[in-house]
């Protein structure tokens, strides 16, 4: 991930956008493994803007997991609601970006 940060206006616009996403990824009981965190690099990789579904963890454990995902993912983490999260991670290719940063 970029040293970059997102703006509050930048982080509405992708809520925007995710709201329209199916989940791409299920985090059930195993957590955070190697697999995850490679599929995880391919959906960003391939779609920017990557929506998690959190199965039987509770709250506070889903928040502890998002900060992690964030930091072993080398991406941001938007928005959770329920047992939703919302991750992006820039494109490399600024034609294919799904947030116009200027």
């Amino acid at each position: 991930m970029e040293n970059s940060t997102l703006s509050s206006a930048e982080k509405k616009q992708l809520r925007g956008l995710g709201q329209r996403l199916d989940p791409a990824l299920k985090l059930g009981k195993s957590r955070l493994t190697p697999t995850f965190l490679s599929e995880l690099q391919l959906q960003l990789r391939a779609h920017e803007l990557v929506k998690i579904r959190f199965l039987g963890i509770e709250r506070a454990e889903r928040t502890t997991l998002c900060e992690q995902i964030a930091s072993e993912g080398r991406c941001h983490f938007i928005n959770s609601v329920g047992h939703t999260a919302l991750f992006y991670r820039e494109h490399a290719d600024p034609e294919q970006r799904a947030l116009d940063r200027g």
